[in-house]
């Protein structure tokens, strides 16, 4: 299966009320809140795409958003490897 990879991770702010879900569900401590009380992506480079952030924010102030291109090219790849065996 092709590793996903993070094209954009958006919070909306105005939407965001500081309740701490997305940072408390991300599995790999990529969201904090700031000092506004606010979330924040402090390491968005070690993303895994799961989603839960997304998937938890009863605000719906944030947004992953994957790079399709990439998945894609790594599929392909996948596939030609495997068809070579």
């Amino acid at each position: 299966m092709a590793k996903k990879k993070l094209k954009k991770l958006v919070i909306n702010r105005d939407w965001c009320k500081g309740c701490g879900i997305c940072a408390a569900f991300c599995p790999i401590q990529v969201l904090e809140l700031d000092r506004m009380e606010k979330a924040a992506a402090v390491r968005p480079e070690d993303c895994i795409c799961c989603r839960m952030c997304e998937l938890r924010c009863p605000d719906l102030a944030v947004e992953v958003i994957i790079d399709e291109r990439e998945e894609v090219v790594e599929a392909q790849s996948e596939q030609e490897e495997n068809n070579e065996k």
